[in-house]
């Protein structure tokens, strides 16, 4: 069999009594095999669970198992999800192929990883129509699409790699955790240079809505990456100290577009396109929240949407499409209030844009470094993973 090939499961013919041979059916539990050892006549492996994928490397195939919320340790449990669980102790390259099985993260991979290619699709056809090199009025838009394009790479990241370790699942998410912080840095700055209201540009709060957001961003990175801390002993705690986390930015974010649809509703309407767009981001990063907090469906039913359905692949949906009518409202007030905003705004500078981006990443990463260290220090430090001894730790 070639190095690496993926490919169906075949369950055998006789392969015992109850079983069926043919093709594995549906989604479940794999089993692990050895080929038989030299002198010993052929058999045919018997699979008593449905699998979907097998890697098969000099004739050791290796398929992957998944596991009920009482067989992982307490740092990989979600709440009210009861099965599809991978490994604990997953290679890289079981976290890549995992992502190709149906398991509870597969979903959370997938919603994620594709708007990453949409995204970068209207990057690179913004790339074809604006002058991001030289025209300094688009400098704003360029920061914001770049960190639109990163952040869900960054989720769907995470949720592949963060069955490595314990640790590597706190890291994984440390960095999701920057990601979206960033990701409301660019949100401060292409709301600041394009969604201002008229009578709020050149105001104090303009003058310093992106070194405010700057301090947000810090606030949400540090406060999400401690609340992973508090988690097994606090959970209640830890949730609530993350949701502020990025309640906070957000709502800072958006002052200035709460304050134009006030104005709106009051009659002296500008922009209506732009605001519809505007609007529909905020109900969708309203129903985000939510389903961020309040883990419906699955709490209603533990164990029905372990697959399909569960309340952070919502959260992903929300987030995906919310962000893409945000992008449509800011790209249609950068077009719509340019010849205003030329004659009354200030002109985007490299320093405001480019540079608070490379700052806002410096120090988001500086952060998740000194969050990283004392478990890079202490690798030995979660539960062991199901089937395995603390002495194993060494090992990893």
């Amino acid at each position: 069999m070639p190095e690496g090939r993926v490919f169906p499961v075949w369950r055998g013919i006789g392969a015992g009594p109850g079983v069926g041979g043919g093709w594995s059916q549906g989604w479940g539990r794999g089993l692990r095999w050895e080929p038989d050892s030299p002198g010993q006549g052929a058999r045919v492996p018997v699979f008593d669970y449905p699998v979907w994928l097998v890697l098969c490397r000099g004739g050791r195939a290796r398929l992957q198992e998944l596991f009920n919320i009482h067989q992982i340790p307490t740092v990989f449990r979600e709440d009210s999800i009861i099965s599809g669980y991978r490994h604990p102790r997953s290679s890289a390259l079981d976290c890549v192929l995992s992502s190709f099985q149906m398991n509870n993260e597969t979903i959370n991979i997938w919603t994620h990883f594709l708007p990453t290619w949409y995204f970068l699709w209207r990057f690179c056809v913004l790339c074809s129509t604006l002058n991001f090199l030289t025209d300094s009025y688009t400098w704003p838009l360029l920061v914001y699409m770049v960190l639109i394009c990163i952040y869900p790479f960054t989720s769907s990241c995470a949720h592949t790699f963060s069955t490595m370790s314990p640790e590597s699942r706190h890291i994984c998410y440390f960095f999701d955790y920057g990601a979206l912080s960033l990701y409301s840095l660019g949100c401060a700055i292409s709301y600041g240079y394009y969604v201002m209201p008229d009578c709020w540009v050149n105001s104090f709060l303009h003058q310093h809505f992106v070194p405010i957001a700057i301090g947000n961003t810090l606030f949400c990175t540090s406060l999400s990456c401690y609340s992973r801390f508090l988690e097994l002993q606090f959970p209640q705690r830890s949730k609530a100290l993350r949701t502020g986390a990025f309640v906070v930015p957000f709502l800072f974010d958006t002052v200035p577009l709460f304050y134009r649809i006030l104005l709106c509703c009051g009659g002296s309407c500008s922009s209506s396109g732009a605001l519809s767009s505007h609007c529909y981001h905020l109900l969708f990063a309203f129903l985000t929240c939510f389903l961020f907090t309040a883990h419906l469906p699955e709490r209603l039913a533990p164990g029905r949407f372990d697959f399909i359905g569960h309340s952070h692949q919502l959260f992903h949906v929300c987030a995906v499409v919310g962000t893409h009518f945000q992008m449509e409202g800011v790209l249609a007030d950068m077009a719509q209030r340019k010849a205003w905003l030329a004659d009354h705004g200030a002109t985007p500078s490299f320093l405001g844009t480019i540079g608070v981006l490379v700052v806002g990443l410096v120090l988001n990463l500086g952060i998740i470094g000194l969050f990283s260290a004392p478990l890079l220090w202490n690798p030995c430090r979660g539960a062991p993973p199901p089937h395995t001894s603390k002495h194993d730790c060494k090992a990893h």
